[in-house]
């Protein structure tokens, strides 16, 4: 798939105008979303996706565009697991309800930044490695491994910081309380931090570390660099409306982890398997290739379709039954999502009421900690 470079600068473009959109016209007015809202852009940027892969298909041919598609359904369902340590992220910030589309949307853009740069790398590392390929279906089939481990634990992902944020702490001042919208404040000629900015860094960088399997995942699917980085665009642009639209049924996907392990083992195969028919390792066949079946894509998007089908109905049917399961061990509260914008106001009242008391706790603690200094 021969892609121009005006494509290239075209398709970034296009990104970088929605993305503008959506900050400077759609959150211009911060507030609390609503149910009608986050549906519509859900749909919005899945018919995006839709319209893009069926150009892929009149340019390009069919083949490229199932390799779009199968790629694209691989990392929205990735992002839907990955919902929950934003839930968790967002809850341990306490982020106000009105600013959460808008950390959602930064850290996503630092997120998309940085997979740019690891396909680059990956593609690159393929162009002339054909023997990472089997690197790859290892990670995969070990991560697997682990999201099975992970359900039968039956416990939610913990999120800690981790080093680079722990580093800009000690590096900078970082208030305790929110400032608006503002990530950075000037407190007694002094440049402050506030958690607005540590937040969006989080949920950047914990992205990052989400990709470490999905990237490899996408190039099980497709080896070409636009596509992996078209469908990874369009899989992370729609993610923020996705996690107010579905945080209250991540509960009840029980078996996400379980659909997700069989997904990954499956291209984990299909990636074993074009290694060996590409093999250029001396030990393996004298460094010839073998003549093993490959895994064609129209295979791979039924078995993507039929897993994530199967693992959803199965979840909810179960939840049904003994909606317990639904609570065990978890600690995770759903975004706020009004019904109407009546509702969303008193959501924004309310979130406001209790952000005043925390406030007012910060300032009699440090008012308290002044007089003992005296």
């Amino acid at each position: 798939m021969n892609v121009p470079l005006w494509v290239w600068l075209v398709t970034i473009g296009v990104f970088v105008a929605i993305v503008a959109v959506d900050l400077f016209v759609v959150d211009h007015k911060p507030h609390a979303v609503t149910l009608g809202e986050v549906t519509r852009w859900v749909l919005f940027y899945i018919a995006l996706a839709v319209v893009f892969g069926i150009g892929v298909w009149f340019f390009a041919g069919g083949t490229f565009a199932g390799e779009f598609f199968a790629g694209y359904i691989t990392e929205y369902s990735l992002s839907v697991d990955n919902l929950f340590i934003f839930l968790i992220i967002m809850s341990s910030f306490k982020v106000p309800v009105i600013h959460q589309h808008r950390v959602l949307l930064v850290g996503i853009v630092i997120a998309l930044i940085m997979r740019g740069l690891f396909i680059a790398v990956g593609a690159a590392a393929i162009e002339q490695f054909s023997w990472v390929f089997y690197l790859f279906a290892a990670f995969l089939v070990y991560t697997a491994i682990s999201l099975v481990r992970q359900g039968m634990g039956g416990d939610d992902e913990e999120w800690e910081e981790g080093r680079a944020i722990r580093m800009v702490r000690k590096v900078f001042p970082v208030t305790e309380d929110y400032h608006g919208a503002a990530t950075t404040v000037k407190i007694d000629g002094k440049r402050w931090l506030t958690p607005m900015l540590i937040v969006m860094i989080a949920i950047g960088l914990t992205d990052v570390m989400f990709a470490l399997d999905s990237i490899p995942a996408i190039f099980g699917l497709t080896q070409e660099s636009y596509l992996v980085f078209t469908a990874n665009a369009f899989a992370l642009m729609g993610l923020r409306q996705l996690y107010f639209l579905l945080g209250g049924l991540l509960k009840k996907l029980i078996y996400l982890s379980y659909g997700l392990a069989v997904l990954l083992a499956f291209i984990g195969v299909k990636l074993a398997l074009h290694a060996l028919h590409e093999n250029e390792l001396p030990f393996i066949n004298g460094g010839q290739p073998l003549p093993v079946p490959e895994v064609g894509i129209g295979l791979s998007l039924a078995v993507i379709i039929g897993v994530l089908a199967v693992t959803t109905v199965v979840s909810l049917v179960a939840v049904r039954r003994n909606p317990a399961l639904a609570e065990q061990g978890s600690g995770i509260t759903a975004p706020p999502l009004a019904r109407n914008k009546e509702e969303a106001a008193r959501i924004v009242e309310q979130d406001e009421k209790e952000h005043a008391a925390q406030h007012e706790k910060i300032a009699e603690r440090e008012r308290a900690e002044g007089r003992g200094q005296i």
